[in-house]
């Protein structure tokens, strides 16, 4: 499989794909293709994935009769980034993933501290990625990308962790003093990472997007 990565705010992911070569993807993320891609739907499998609110099912694109091209669009103005996990497993927030070779295994990871679960921002599930091949994700905003040394951490805004390598930590700290979590704007708790290993971050995450235009919603009354 070949790639390109193309456009700016909006961008796609143009792939080209050698006779009998798939794609998987879990969204409708499939903005064009050649004639000759054939789909099929298939149950990505697992309770976990159910009650996370992920889908059940992925759709499988195969190049049939000669090579195929397909192209994936991303869903909110960021930035898409091909992920090599020939170099070992990544872990992101549920949302991210776009598509991937077939030889990528996409599973659900369950945050080991119930803490950062129910405050960390993502919910307790979050989406694991391994195997081999090369995965395409979604980042709200701009990236930005830190490689904490072993025991180094980092205090992030909740929402703002895109991914991290598994041997990062992630947990969650109470924003100190109360005048603080009631006047301060910031929330009642930040994300603490704790290296070694690379963390992604993103600039713009969408709830907090949706939180801003929230006031500016018409409601029934209005």
């Amino acid at each position: 499989m070949q790639y390109e990565i193309k456009g700016g705010a909006f961008p796609v992911v143009d792939c080209k794909l050698d006779p009998n070569e798939s794609m998987i993807t879990e969204k409708g993320s499939m903005v064009w293709m050649s004639t000759n891609m054939r789909m099929e739907t298939t149950g990505a499998g697992g309770l976990g994935r159910m009650f996370s609110g992920e889908s059940i099912f992925q759709n499988i694109y195969t190049a049939e009769g000669g090579p195929g091209i397909i192209t994936f669009g991303s869903s909110f103005p960021g930035r898409i980034m091909a992920i090599d996990l020939s170099q070992g497993d990544w872990i992101f927030q549920k949302s991210a993933f776009l598509a991937s070779e077939r030889s990528v295994e996409l599973s659900v990871h369950f945050k080991k501290k119930l803490g950062a679960g129910l405050f960390g921002g993502e919910g307790f599930i979050m989406q694991k990625l391994s195997g081999h091949g090369i995965a395409f994700v979604e980042i709200d905003g701009e990236l930005v990308e830190y490689n904490l040394q072993p025991g180094q951490q980092l205090v992030v805004d909740t929402g703002n962790v895109a991914g991290y390598e598994p041997t990062v930590s992630m947990d969650i700290q109470s924003v100190p003093g109360l005048k603080n979590k009631l006047f301060g704007g910031e929330g009642l708790f930040n994300t603490v990472l704790t290296g070694p290993g690379r963390v992604l971050l993103q600039t713009m995450p969408i709830s907090n997007v949706a939180g801003a235009l929230l006031p500016y919603i018409p409601t029934g009354g209005n």
